[in-house]
């Protein structure tokens, strides 16, 4: 990989103000492709997902996919949009192998939904508004596995295999006006703005959004312009960022590329960019220059969309609390402070916690299982936390279980161990490994005089009033009985057999 030369990123603020520009595409969790019948199932095997409409074959008709424009409307709603009386779909005309019909189905200058908003928060709570140009339907391409190479990239590839189950799946691209005033945050504002869109896009149930699987990605526009200024530079294109780390390292990166070049008498290429996620940089990918012309045209084989504004209206009515003020609403209602709340966010416990809670947990132990035992777990497997084999209903249970006092603590992680090793719910977990507190008074009572009479120093230390000296005989009793006693009442019962007031 070529050395790139970066200028310090608080020397580049110094001379620059960055310019950003976000380009977001979504791909909508319909079940069938935007323009024809194919199912959208992931995982299958390649090309079997395929018919003469996507495939662009001669004499095949598009039809548009109703929930493709229901979702479209919902997204640009949820963004303070206007959305459009009327408007049509294109062709973008361009050629590349992944795209069958050798055109894009996209939106050009009618797009859906246009000139919204959407406030985002960092993470010391402030707010800044990010200006949305627009949200218009497309459908997304098909995939290439470029094979022989060291890279996975066309360049040095043998040869390139195509499959196009992808082509033709519905996408929602969502535009940014340039985003200006950042400043030195605007690697932090793209990465917020980015999640925050997720969220929302999550909330609205149009799609999962997961950016690890491609089903949401982020193109990155990025300039600078000397301070004081109000010419926009040269923008950079990097492609296909998915990841919010990666969005937010991709604008940084830019920003101190940029600086360098123009620092040292260079002049910024308008190019795409190839992001590179093992140390967090770009490199050159094609010129891009304004005036390329796509030959955009009218499809002429598909009716203009026109929703009424009834049902605009109806889907307004219907849309979910918006995930900024439903987390305010919960940092309330839980009690936690700003700093806790992002942790939860971060780890993607929000969801989740709710779920414990509407299954019948206190809000503080849903968050303290999922944000500790669980959240380890899902960090030493590498795995998210909604894909850990253990349900909010469970979790709930658990902590229903301790609450009764039929497990404690250290129990009850062994609990969700097994539960995580899949050897069933709580309730069978706790039978076949025998976990429940020992809570029979002649049990405890037997264990507690056995450790006192296996340990008479210190049960003499207790009855000269060194009461602390207690923990060690507690400590005795947990092992005898596996850790299945209840602490509180061991001590209790310590205490009391020695003659001494706790």
């Amino acid at each position: 990989m070529t050395v790139i030369d970066l200028e310090s990123y608080e020397d580049a603020l110094a001379t620059y103000d960055p310019v950003m520009g976000l380009e977001v595409h979504v791909e909508l969790g319909t079940k069938t492709k935007m323009f024809c019948g194919c199912s959208t199932e992931l995982k299958q095997d390649a090309n079997s997902q395929t018919c003469p409409v996507c495939l662009g074959l001669p004499g095949a008709l598009p039809v548009v996919n109703e929930i493709g424009v229901e979702s479209a409307i919902k997204i640009g709603l949820a963004l303070n949009c206007e959305i459009a009386e009327w408007c049509r779909f294109a062709r973008k005309n361009y050629f590349y192998p992944d795209m069958p019909k050798n055109f894009q189905t996209s939106q050009y200058d009618e797009p859906i939904a246009f000139n919204g908003y959407l406030d985002v928060q960092l993470e010391d709570g402030e707010i800044f508004r990010v200006q949305i140009e627009r949200a218009h339907m497309e459908e997304d391409t098909g995939k290439s596995t470029h094979v022989g190479g060291a890279t996975g990239r066309i360049h040095g590839a043998s040869h390139s295999l195509l499959d196009y189950n992808r082509a033709g799946i519905p996408l929602i691209e969502i535009v940014t006006k340039p985003i200006e005033g950042a400043g030195a945050r605007a690697p932090e504002v793209a990465k917020a703005y980015v999640a925050e869109l997720r969220e929302l896009i999550k909330a609205l149930g149009v799609s999962e959004a997961r950016m690890e699987m491609g089903q949401m990605r982020c193109d990155v526009n990025l300039s600078l312009r000397p301070n004081g200024t109000e010419k926009f530079g040269t923008r950079s294109e990097t492609k296909n960022v998915n990841s919010l780390r990666s969005v937010e390292r991709a604008a940084r990166f830019e920003i101190q590329r940029h600086a360098a070049v123009l620092n040292s008498g260079g002049t910024i290429v308008q190019e795409t960019r190839h992001f590179h996620e093992e140390d967090g940089s770009t490199t050159a990918g094609r010129i891009k220059d304004n005036a390329e012309d796509y030959r955009y045209f009218p499809e002429p084989d598909l009716v203009p969309v026109a929703p009424s504004r009834d049902w605009v209206e109806e889907l307004r009515k219907g849309l979910p609390e918006l995930p900024r003020l439903r987390r305010k609403r919960l940092k309330e209602e839980w009690g936690v402070n700003e700093h806790d709340m992002q942790s939860i966010l971060n780890a993607g416990a929000v969801d989740l916690i709710v779920a414990t809670t509407d299954a019948g947990a206190p809000s503080d132990q849903a968050r303290k299982w999922w944000m500790g035992e669980l959240a380890r777990n899902a960090n030493e497997t590498g795995r998210s936390l909604d894909e850990l084999p253990v349900t909010p209903a469970q979790v709930a249970r658990v902590a229903e279980l301790v609450a009764s006092g039929d497990l404690n603590d250290k129990l009850a992680r062994q609990v969700l161990e097994g539960v995580l090793a899949g050897e069933g719910d709580p309730d069978t977990v706790v039978e076949k490994r025998g976990l429940k507190v020992v809570s029979d008074e002649g049990a405890l009572g037997t264990a507690v005089d056995e450790a006192i009479a296996a340990n008479a120093a210190i049960a003499d230390k207790i009855r000269g009033g060194k009461v602390a000296a207690a923990g060690a005989l507690v400590g005795a009793v947990m092992k005898a009985t596996r850790g299945q006693a209840d602490a509180a009442r061991v001590r209790e019962l310590i205490l009391e057999k020695l003659g001494v007031e706790g």
